[in-house]
């Protein structure tokens, strides 16, 4: 099983372990879901190439609502659902960085795919927060405790098991109070770097340095 195989062991490359959870990994999603196979083959693409350049990192499944943690040692930290933004696609509209929530279209509120060095950075009202792209105003944050988040259900739809209702923001990533202060935070106190997953480009488009040919994980289905 894929989960299992990233949560213990993770991938073999090169006839070594490259991948492997920490023992205080903190796992918010039920054990019976599945870890995509394109969150390991590029976790182990990262990993094998350095291409993290010794940082922490994030994988952003998009297709499964999920968040993937690595430290820069390439151990897994941690694993939680997701909000993320409402509309599919994976490039942001021109200028939607400098446009005020509620001017964003529908057909905007996108969380862009590709490669991110993300950091702490100031934000409206004073704020701080981790910018995975401060030209397209995409954070990672917990959940707001705003009248505007409890009519919309966001702490409802991360708890629930169905990938649809995860789709509610303008294009920020939302994950548990919880899961943000014991893992990122910490981890990304100075920074990392974000690998949000396509879902209508190719990984390729969206990681031009990842090979799909290059042979970084192989793990059978039934493991």
């Amino acid at each position: 099983m894929l989960r299992a195989a990233v949560l213990s062991l993770g991938l073999v490359w090169g006839g070594a372990s490259a991948l492997s959870a920490s023992a205080q990994a903190v796992d918010e999603v039920d054990p019976d879901e599945w870890v995509s196979q394109a969150v390991i083959d590029i976790a182990g693409w990262v990993i094998a190439t350095g291409d993290n350049r010794k940082l922490p990192f994030a994988i952003v499944d998009k297709g499964a609502a999920q968040v993937l943690v690595f430290g820069a040692d390439g151990k897994l930290q941690g694993l939680a659902p997701a909000l993320l933004g409402s509309a599919l696609g994976d490039d942001s509209a021109p200028g939607v960085g400098d446009r005020e929530l509620k001017d964003i279209p529908a057909e905007d509120r996108t969380t862009p795919a590709g490669r991110y060095l993300a950091a702490y950075g100031p934000a409206a009202g004073g704020e701080t927060v981790l910018w995975v792209d401060f030209a397209t105003a995409v954070s990672i944050h917990p959940l707001l405790k705003t009248s505007s988040s409890r009519k919309e259900k966001r702490k409802e739809r991360l708890a629930s098991r169905t990938v649809e209702d995860n789709r509610i923001t303008h294009g920020c990533i939302n994950v548990s109070a919880a899961f943000y202060n014991k893992v990122v935070r910490p981890i990304f106190k100075k920074g990392g770097v974000f690998y949000i997953l396509p879902e209508t480009m190719s990984l390729n488009a969206a990681f031009p340095g990842f090979d799909p040919e290059y042979p970084v994980a192989f793990l059978d289905e039934e493991e």
